[in-house]
């Protein structure tokens, strides 16, 4: 059989509408090497303020006309088992950033500003397939310390019985084309602390790729 580039594996994955579509046949694509998720720090600013809307739509605050700034994304994904079985009924919770970069949290002291329509925390419960989706904005790089600079990034945290948890973040391949690496990077990517001390592949496996803002983030887990 052909194989499939990530980019029409994700075409056949979500059709036109947005509706998430699985196979056990394409489920083998999707996590060939199923090779673990590497984990990274929770940082300082996992969520300590309970929230009334917690669902996988960031983009929207229940209850409020506008919707939050930002350029709007799609992440969808499945949960795995380290042999590439589906995860089931695990809890798959995000958190970022806004646009502007900054976090609604007691410990951001950055005097970014706040958006009042964006969720800033979500989750999702996978499906049958592991399957999960989550609506939200490329949050905005900020300030971490003296010349250094975070590039845009998502905070995974992930729940399943039977599995180790994982804490990990999810990274843009960004718009800039590098001609030694021969892909598009983001460049904020080639200087984080955080994201250096991965491995070449390791870096790999927690980039993403948006297209048409649209982006597959897999996940694998470390059975107990």
């Amino acid at each position: 059989m052909k194989n499939m580039t990530r980019r029409d594996l994700f075409k056949s994955l979500v059709p036109t509408g947005g509706a998430l579509v699985f196979s056990h046949k394409l489920l083998a694509n999707i996590a060939a090497s199923c090779g673990l998720t590497p984990p990274q720090a929770e940082g300082p600013f996992y969520p300590v303020k309970n929230q009334n809307d917690k669902d996988w739509d960031l983009t929207q605050v229940k209850n409020r006309p506008h919707s939050a700034k930002g350029q709007v994304i799609w992440i969808q994904g499945n949960v795995m088992s380290e042999d590439c079985r589906p995860v089931s009924n695990a809890l798959v919770e995000i958190w970022q950033a806004a646009a502007s970069g900054r976090y609604n949290h007691p410990g951001d002291t950055s005097g970014l500003e706040l958006d009042p329509n964006f969720q800033y925390w979500g989750k999702a419960i996978t499906g049958t397939n592991g399957e999960y989706q989550f609506k939200t904005i490329i949050p905005g790089h900020y300030p971490a310390g003296d010349n250094w600079i975070r590039p845009p990034h998502i905070h995974f945290k992930v729940f399943a019985r039977g599995f180790h948890d994982l804490t990990t973040q999810m990274y843009f391949s960004g718009s800039s084309f590098s001609e030694e690496k021969g892909k598009f990077i983001e460049k904020l990517n080639q200087q984080d602390r955080l994201l250096s001390k991965l491995s070449r592949q390791e870096q790999e496996q927690v980039t993403v790729e948006f297209l048409e803002g649209r982006g597959r983030f897999d996940v694998v887990l470390r059975t107990v």
